[in-house]
């Protein structure tokens, strides 16, 4: 149908000027997006950075001491981990910014009397639209002139149907999308059929996507978990650190009589007890975490929430766009009393159905964009193709549109060599039936057909077919003699890939809850489809309105499904689950869900079909819309914490000796100093690439996906965690001090000294590094995993200690001397030494009954 239909006289719409005018007073018909980060604000996020104001300060006190090269070293450091850390910001900005695919649509309005197609953007208030088939409405509008029009709102109301839409009389106050006869449309449905003319009343922020849009405003992104409790402990260390290094400057100035030296040791001992690895751990792992799901299709919006996927343990969904298609599919047919059942039906029908299909595919668009005419096209094309029952040859002459009064369309047609017209009717059955003037009985009959049908979670259509050979044709197409030849089932097909998808879940530990605006009776016939268990209780909205927040949480103990359920509910439902002590994950497509993504734990939006606004409020986005993306995931989610935690757990473990080093030698006048501010930056570039990438490419546990989801209030840091951690720790430290003790005592130089405990304590963290890689396995189960970061670091730290001992320049920068083959071999078997113990607490630990209430088999 031609936009040209309408004859725009009766509405010329704004000039030119009023509406640039009204642009410019009242802003563009967008929704406001966030502000973004430039680069200074991202420079002075870096630099504000503990570790980066110490190593500055060192730098600093290395050139006030004359040492420039020490001092060119550290700053060039800080400048080149400055660059890095700068970029990889601005490119997750980059990223983030090309999330919003969805550009404004553009729109054709009435200006000046004239057509004039204008971005989406650029749409005012009072502006006249011009709207048909395929369009996407610019802003909320009320209807002046309609043509069997309908559209689709799904994406606000989660209704999986569209609607019907006709002119409004006269001017009316607001109103609400969902329904039949609205004479409204609103920014981001779809036209699916017909022509309209509208006046926009609202834009932007107005509209009704805005209004949602705005309520998030309203709904707080809550910090997970465990970036509460690492701010906790990385506070705890730093105040800690400073009260430590006020007392070394103090003791080493009245010991050794520098301050300035005094200075250099408290900000050594600083940074070897400032545990900086934990926020850069945490901020590589889900970075690397987000890179690896992106493989998958699944775009991370906020990185946090990749961990809390593995606490998740209940995952709510939205029905149309998530567990289905969102596209109708003919699912039966029924003529009489014998049906016919076209799920997974090949392309061939019984011949007593041809004729059933033929008249609904006359009585239903050539090219068609309504979703239920694209399905029964869909279904006639290929089993008819060759038939009679096809003709494309046909005229279409008259058109007798879908009214208020009666829910029924016909199609009048006319063949070449025809003398009469054929007629084809389709549409409610009730309708249907009037059309052919059923008598009583027989639509008694009918209803109890059509009920048995919708229970099954289909929408019916009735179909009906009518000669007429009279030269003119009458006004309405009642006057027409139809016979009615059957009835027509559709359905919103499940997504092949989310009854797996489901069990999966299921044996995570993981509870589906459906939350739908649709009708009871769909969503029960989903729920079964898909797997869901309890789909027998159905909560519809109505009914949870008159509940109290401790009664609907009681009803969530059983019911799984919530039926006709508006925007509002579904945010109470996750905000009571939460508040349950629930971690909520929420799945969703439409403007609809937008609140109830955002309040949730884990708010995941589809990608595909998904609105801007659901997307803006998610944290996860799957770009193929596939639910099966979730499971992915979930395990993803699982394997990041629990190699978060070993990470955490090689970090505090090697921190105990570099403190311990820092800190023991000050207070024995004969000792050298075995760590300065140039040796922490050395071990740094050891521990920093095995936080952030050894531990992050380590393979999932085989048990992963059978475990429950982890208890939300075991904290990262459990007490077994903390004491192995420590005494790993603690068994370095005391090897290493030995080591240096006897090398004092036989009367090493301080360089020799320095080198034999330094080299040492390398060789006992590479050990850290791989006896930690498992709680489970054993040192040679561990090295028969593929981990390729692993060698790369041992390989790496080798050849920089190497060229630090063995290079006179680096030798002199690093105060060492030479180490001799039997010296090598002391440092390699006192450094492995150190951690052995801990295979034998291994064994003991993963012994059959010693489970663990926080334990993840890490």
């Amino acid at each position: 149908m031609p936009r040209e239909a309408f004859d725009i006289s009766a509405y010329p719409g704004l000039t030119g000027e009023e509406a640039r005018k009204r642009l410019r007073g009242e802003g563009p018909n967008e929704i406001p997006s966030p502000d973004k980060r430039c680069l200074a604000s991202i420079v002075l996020e870096v630099l504000r950075e503990p570790m980066f104001l110490l190593l500055m300060a060192s730098g600093t006190i290395y050139l006030l001491l004359g040492e420039k090269t020490d001092a060119a070293m550290l700053l060039g450091f800080v400048c080149i981990t400055i660059t890095i850390t700068v970029f990889q910001e601005r490119k997750t900005e980059r990223a983030l910014e090309a999330l919003r695919d969805l550009a404004s649509p553009r729109a054709l309005v009435v200006r000046d009397g004239q057509r004039k197609r204008i971005p989406g953007r650029e749409v005012v208030r009072g502006d006249v639209i011009v709207v048909a088939e395929g369009d996407r409405v610019p802003a909320d509008a009320r209807l002046l002139m309609a043509m069997n029009l309908s559209a689709d709102e799904s994406m606000l109301t989660g209704e999986s149907v569209p609607v019907r839409k006709p002119p409004s009389e006269a001017p009316s106050g607001d109103a609400r999308p969902g329904g039949d006869d609205i004479p409204f449309l609103f920014s981001g449905s779809l036209i699916v059929k017909g022509l309209g003319l509208a006046e926009v009343t609202a834009t932007g922020p107005s509209t009704e996507m805005g209004r949602i849009g705005k309520a998030l405003s309203g709904v707080k992104t809550e910090s997970t978990m465990l970036q509460k409790e690492t701010g906790k402990i990385v506070r705890a260390f730093a105040a800690a650190g400073l009260v430590l290094c006020g007392a070394v400057v103090v003791v080493y100035a009245l010991t050794r009589g520098s301050w300035l030296g005094g200075f250099l040791a408290g900000i050594t001992l600083a940074m070897s007890v400032l545990p900086e690895e934990f926020p850069v751990i945490l901020t590589i792992f889900l970075a690397l975490g987000a890179w690896r799901m992106s493989k998958r299709n699944v775009l991370t919006r906020r990185m946090p929430v990749l961990e809390m996927l593995g606490a998740a343990t209940v995952l709510c969904v939205d029905k149309t766009g998530t567990l289905t298609q969102n596209r109708m599919a003919v699912s039966q047919l029924r003529i009489g009393g014998e049906s016919l059942d076209l799920t997974g039906y090949a392309p061939k029908l019984p011949d007593q159905f041809h004729r059933l299909v033929e008249y609904a595919l006359l009585a239903s668009q050539r090219d068609p964009f309504d979703p239920m005419e694209k399905a029964i096209r869909e279904l006639g094309l290929l089993p008819l193709a060759g038939t009679e029952h096809l003709h494309d040859d046909w005229t279409l002459v008259q058109e007798y549109p879908l009214s208020c009064r009666l829910l029924a369309m016909s199609h009048v047609w006319r063949s070449p060599d025809g003398r009469e017209y054929v007629i084809a009717a389709k549409g409610a059955p009730e309708a249907i039936a009037e059309l052919c003037h059923l008598p009583e009985d027989e639509r008694e009959e009918l209803a109890q057909r059509v009920e048995a049908m919708a229970s099954g979670g289909l929408r019916v259509l009735g179909v009906s077919e009518a000669t007429f050979s009279a030269s003119g044709l009458p006004e309405d197409h009642h006057d027409f003699s139809f016979s009615f030849l059957g009835l027509i089932g559709l359905h919103d097909p499940i997504r092949p890939a989310v009854p797996a998808a489901v069990r999966e879940c299921y044996g995570a530990g993981i509870r589906i809850i459906m939350i739908t605006g649709d009708y009871p009776g769909t969503a029960r016939n989903i729920a079964a489809q898909v797997g869901l268990v309890d789909t027998d209780g159905v909560l519809v909205g109505q009914d949870l309105e008159k509940l109290d927040d401790g009664q609907l949480a009681r009803q969530l103990d059983t019911v799984s499904i919530f039926a006709r359920a508006v925007p509002e509910q579904k945010l109470r439902v996750v905000n009571v689950l939460k508040s349950s002590g629930e971690v909520v994950a929420m799945t969703g497509d439409g403007v609809n869900d937008a609140p109830a993504l955002k309040s949730a734990h884990i708010g995941i939006a589809m990608g595909g079909r998904g609105t801007d606004v659901a997307r803006e409020a998610s944290s996860l986005v799957l770009l193929d819309d596939d639910f099966s993306s979730i499971v992915e995931a979930v395990r993803m989610g699982r394997r990041i914490f629990d190699n978060i935690r070993k990470a955490m757990a090689y970090t505090l473990a090697v921190h105990v000796p570099i403190a311990g080093l820092s800190l023991i030698p000050v207070f024995f006048a004969d000792w050298p100093l075995v760590l300065l501010p140039v040796h922490i930056v050395f071990l740094e570039m050891i521990i920093d690439p095995a936080c952030s990438f050894v531990f992050e490419a380590e393979p999932e546990e085989e048990d992963i996906m059978r475990r429950p989801p982890r208890d939300p209030a075991c904290p990262l840091f459990d007490r077994e965690t903390v004491l192995l951690a420590l005494l790993q720790g603690v068994s370095v430290l005391v090897i290493v001090l030995a080591v240096l003790f006897f090398a004092v005592r036989d009367g090493h130089t301080q360089e020799d000294s320095r080198t034999l405990a330094f080299s040492t304590l390398v060789v006992a963290n590479i050990a850290l590094i791989l006896t930690n890689r498992s709680w489970n396995r054993s040192l040679l189960s561990i090295l028969k995993r593929p981990n390729r970061a692993f060698w790369w670091v041992l390989g790496g730290a080798a050849a920089l200690l190497a060229t630090a001992v063995y290079t006179p320049v680096l030798r002199g920068v690093f105060h060492f001397e030479e180490l001799h083959a039997r010296d090598v071999a002391l440092c390699l078997s006192a450094g492995a030494a150190s951690v052995l113990w801990f295979e034998v607490v291994k064994r003991l630990r993963n012994k059959p009954g010693n489970g663990r209430a926080c334990g993840l088999g890490v």
